[in-house]
């Protein structure tokens, strides 16, 4: 069966690990981070979500390659066959 839950779940962490990454980057030095000791958690914890929803996604991916013994992984393809 096709479905792989990497994929999607990949691009969950990817969107709100980009999110938050970037409400971190925004707000770096403001006074909301002084309960937290002055450490912007939401620019670490973004960047830690898009770390991991990026490498979710690309292993998904590589595996759905791998997986399909029909369609050629995309540097494998023949170009002098005409495509269907």
């Amino acid at each position: 069966m096709g479905l792989d839950i990497r994929i999607p779940l990949g691009l969950i962490f990817l969107i709100t690990g980009g999110l938050i990454f970037l409400y971190g980057l925004f707000t770096r030095g403001s006074p909301i981070y002084e309960r937290s000791l002055g450490i912007d958690v939401n620019l670490i914890w973004g960047a830690v979500m898009l770390l991991f929803g990026a490498i979710m996604f690309f292993v998904g991916r590589r595996q759905r390659w791998q997986d399909d013994p029909v369609t050629p992984r995309p540097w494998e393809r023949d170009d002098t066959r005409p495509r269907h």
